[in-house]
């Protein structure tokens, strides 16, 4: 047989082998820091309980209210924050209130994980070129990685629950804050960059007072995106015990229940219409701002 019919493949036992040695060397690393591991990420658990505890024993009319108004002083629309309230209105109607409120913090707290690791990491590849030439491969991968392979080494590490599930979540949603961080730093003008130098600007200032209240449209559109990601992966969470409207749906899959599945699936889109209509009114609202004071 020719050569090039057949790509020359490594001996099967060698690669049985190979994959043995790294799972064992995981499975050993899990069982010594495993408990480590699990400490460390304690206080994380314990917000993750108190915003879900707070969500789903917080009367609904303040719910529907707080939300509504946010959604009117981002926007300044009456449709939308009336959008608002007539679509977590519906969600309560329809029997769904208590995992939406469960799947709102876990995406409230994603969201802050997500911003508060992408914001530093951002700033210092739009300062450094070798970090962000090192970086962008990892984030690439981080994007285009199945979603499914991320829940193996965090059930492996930590087991099935909040924590876990809040970690897939983060690693999925992280990479468009980070880039449109490094990305909205650079876009600053270099004549305003200049002009804060001959002011004797300290880098950090020039960082503070100029370079991030610029950039802000940009960052707001990379949150905005970090939403809509971590939203996406509330049924993939929902496999590895992260309560909320995922959970159903995927009761929905296994059992073949239609409404099931289209009700709580029409619940998830009903909440990334509105976070998003929120987040990308704001971002306008700021490049407005941003616009008239130059």
């Amino acid at each position: 047989m020719e050569w090039w019919k057949s790509f020359p493949a490594m001996d099967d036992l060698r690669l049985t082998e190979i994959k043995k040695a790294i799972d064992s060397g995981f499975l050993q690393f899990t069982r010594t820091y495993g408990v480590v591991i699990e400490d460390f990420f304690a206080p994380l658990k314990s917000f993750l309980i108190w915003s879900e505890k707070l969500a789903i024993t917080t009367p609904w009319p303040i719910v529907v209210l707080v939300f509504s108004a946010i959604a009117y002083a981002s926007t300044r629309s009456w449709r939308i924050a009336l959008g608002t309230t007539v679509g977590f209105c519906l969600i309560g109607y329809l029997g769904m209130w208590e995992d939406a409120m469960k799947t709102v913090s876990m995406i409230f707290a994603s969201t802050l994980v997500s911003i508060a690791l992408g914001l530093p990491v951002g700033i210092l590849m739009s300062r450094y070129k070798w970090l962000r030439v090192s970086v962008t491969p990892v984030l690439d991968v981080m994007q285009t990685m199945p979603t499914f392979v991320y829940l193996i080494p965090v059930v492996m590490l930590l087991g099935i629950g909040k924590v876990p599930g809040l970690i897939a979540v983060v690693i999925y949603a992280l990479p468009p804050v980070i880039r449109l961080t490094d990305l909205g730093i650079r876009l600053v003008d270099a004549e305003v960059l200049e002009a804060a130098d001959a002011f004797g600007s300290s880098p950090w200032q020039k960082l503070v007072k100029v370079q991030l209240p610029l950039a802000l449209p940009t960052i707001m559109a990379g949150i905005n995106q970090t939403i809509m990601m971590a939203l996406a992966m509330v049924v993939v969470a929902s496999m590895i015990g992260v309560q909320g409207l995922g959970q159903p749906v995927l009761k929905a899959i296994a059992n073949q229940y239609f409404t099931l599945g289209l009700f709580n699936g029409l619940a998830i889109v009903a909440i990334a219409i509105i976070f998003d209509r929120i987040s990308q009114a704001f971002g306008r609202r700021l490049q407005n701002v941003r616009g008239h004071e130059q």
